[in-house]
């Protein structure tokens, strides 16, 4: 069997990444990797150190390597090590030398990103402002540019996003 093609949906927080990805997978009968950040907040109960993010990052890419296995042509990635690079660099102002080679390669047959066109909604720890979704969202546009990664942004509600992707995917 081929190996499934990897789609990448990044996006800011609270942008529908999430929702995309798990009616996408249910619309291919496939699998998805949600977003390991999730786990690791409700498990630590706190936002991430910034020595943490480079074991994110691995465990977010080796849990995509192992639902792969598991997934029909497609796999859809809940946000990769570029994000959580780039949040990184938000925060901390640099990225880890680890975490930035884990980042650079970035190897997903397509790219989704997830506009900032939902309601913002607060998650606990994890979302911080309208404000700084914004900056993400900005920040994430421009490494892709820099970096010449092709993506696609997706907006709208979920049936126009699923339109969207069904039209690139077939």
């Amino acid at each position: 069997m081929n190996a499934p093609l990897r789609i990448a949906v990044l996006g800011a927080e609270s942008s529908g990444k999430s929702t995309l990805c798990e009616a996408l997978a249910r619309r291919y009968d496939t699998v998805w990797v949600p977003e390991y950040l999730r786990e690791f907040v409700d498990t630590m109960g706190r936002v991430p150190f910034e020595d943490d993010q480079f074991g994110i990052a691995r465990t977010q890419r080796a849990r995509e390597d192992a639902a792969a296995a598991q997934a029909g042509r497609y796999l859809f990635c809940d946000t990769t090590p570029l994000m959580t690079a780039l949040y990184s660099r938000v925060y901390w102002g640099r990225v880890d030398a680890q975490l930035a080679e884990l980042a650079r390669t970035h190897d997903y047959a397509l790219t989704l990103v997830t506009a900032t066109d939902t309601p913002w909604t607060p998650d606990g720890l994890q979302r911080e402002s309208e404000a700084v979704r914004r900056q993400v969202h900005e920040c994430l546009l421009a490494v892709l540019r820099e970096r010449g990664i092709p993506f696609t942004l997706v907006e709208g509600d979920l049936p126009r996003r699923m339109r969207q992707v069904e039209a690139l995917l077939g």
